[in-house]
């Protein structure tokens, strides 16, 4: 079974949880991974990794630098992520459950992406962003692919709103075309101290 089919199968069977009905093209995958330090030993946290698509371009990107973590929920899915990958860290389990088990280690991101769906960006009272920017490193950055159609849903205005309360700086980028569907990225940086 191709990886398509496994993250298609995924969406069918549970679409609230999974955020597409496709991985991510590579140009979307790579748009998200812009703030990846270039240098150095960067830690890179991927969330809702599915099978693989933006973590196959933070391996090129790492070269075998820094630590990469990936999580996926699914276990079909992360079990076809970690035989593709055996050279990254993967967690099935939910983004929260990582994220607070990374934060008591005392781990710190340079980049932490998100392919996550409204379920865990959009509640404003369960919304991941406010722990992804406890765990951002000094000069790290958060990225959240996002279909570009659905922007202006009310839900998706939402998980705006949740970044901008959480960071200082939100950029949305360009429209990625070459996407099914179409998408865009949002870059978060500088965490608002409460």
């Amino acid at each position: 079974m191709t990886e398509i089919r496994h993250f298609s199968t995924a969406f069918l069977r549970d679409p609230l949880h999974v955020a597409a009905l496709f991985p991510s093209f590579p140009p979307l995958c790579r748009q998200a991974i812009a703030p990846l330090p270039g240098t150095g030993d960067p830690v890179v946290l991927d969330l809702g990794a599915g099978t693989g698509s933006v973590t196959d371009e933070i391996q090129k990107r790492l070269q075998g630098r820094g630590r990469h973590i990936a999580v996926e929920m699914d276990e079909d899915m992360a079990e076809v992520l970690q035989r593709r990958h055996p050279e990254v860290e993967v967690l099935c389990t939910d983004a929260h459950t990582a994220v607070e088990k990374l934060l008591a280690e005392g781990v710190r991101a340079d980049l932490s992406v998100s392919g996550l769906p409204w379920l865990a960006t959009a509640p404003k009272d369960r919304s991941i962003f406010p722990l992804l920017a406890r765990l951002a490193a000094p000069g790290g950055a958060v990225t959240q692919l996002a279909h570009a159609w659905i922007r202006f849903f009310p839900t998706a205005k939402q998980v705006q709103r949740n970044l901008e309360a959480t960071f200082e700086e939100v950029v949305v980028s360009r429209t990625v075309w070459l996407n099914a569907p179409p998408a865009v990225v949002y870059v978060a940086r500088r965490p608002r101290t409460v």
